[in-house]
């Protein structure tokens, strides 16, 4: 059985503060999933220091593909490794719609990641012209190959995919649970002999109040949490949905 996974992706947000604040009034009593705290990187020895002895792990926006060298402002996967990080977020939609990273790209970090014993996340979805042009799962099944053509079935195993509808993202929007289980389902069969381990989440403005029927789908195996992580009391409530 795959163990459920609530990610927390505060994406350009935060300060000393906040970060005090949030694991303070963090009540993870009940929760019986795995969770992951995703900080920018000036907070992540911060949050390491409070997640320690705690059910949550850190976890990383980004990383470069690149292994060490001149490449300023970048970040390496033994980086992020030396700060005890377990997870790191890979091809989220607004790394690629903002700043133009290409699937191909993408599949290099999966692998640095790996290569450096981090868990990537791999982010797959579809802008809202995609959907309402009929090709919503070719642009998924693309994303997709540019890792599953250069990874092993094992490898692919020791990673976590996360489904975002790029038109449900910060829009208040969300997949309904049957339209996020048919791309899940959609997603497994296409990891192939890998598919029955990979945990797949769902990544569309989850919030409490939709979580408990996204979870109760076959395919969905948690959560990529964006602006209702900054909720503390909020990313409590949908971690203990997850079971």
């Amino acid at each position: 059985m795959r163990t459920p996974l609530v990610a927390a992706n505060w994406k350009m947000n935060g300060s000393r503060e906040f970060v005090d604040g949030f694991f303070s009034a963090l009540d993870l009593e009940g929760t019986t999933g795995e969770v992951v705290v995703c900080p920018p990187f000036p907070y992540l020895s911060l949050v390491a220091g409070r997640v320690v002895d705690s059910p949550v792990a850190l976890g990383a926006q980004n990383l470069s593909h690149e292994a060490s060298g001149a490449f300023t402002g970048e970040v390496s996967a033994t980086m992020l490794r030396d700060l005890d990080a377990g997870y790191v977020i890979v091809g989220h939609s607004e790394r690629r719609s903002l700043f133009g990273e290409s699937s191909e790209l993408v599949a290099s970090k999966f692998i640095a990641a790996q290569s450096a014993g981090l868990v990537p996340i791999l982010c797959v979805g579809e802008t809202l012209q995609e959907r309402e042009q009929g090709c919503a799962l070719d642009t998924i099944a693309a994303q997709l190959q540019a890792v599953l053509d250069r990874v092993s079935t094992d490898e692919l195993k020791r990673a976590v995919v996360a489904y975002e509808p790029v038109w449900a993202i910060g829009t208040g929007k969300t997949a309904t649970p049957e339209q996020a289980q048919e791309v899940h389902g959609f997603i497994r069969e296409r990891l192939g002999s890998a598919g029955a381990a990979v945990r797949i989440l769902y990544g569309g403005s989850v919030k409490s109040g939709n979580a408990t029927a996204l979870f109760s789908q076959a395919d969905i195996d948690g959560a990529l949490v964006g602006g209702a992580s900054l909720d503390a009391e909020e990313f409590g409530k949908i971690c203990r949905a997850a079971q």
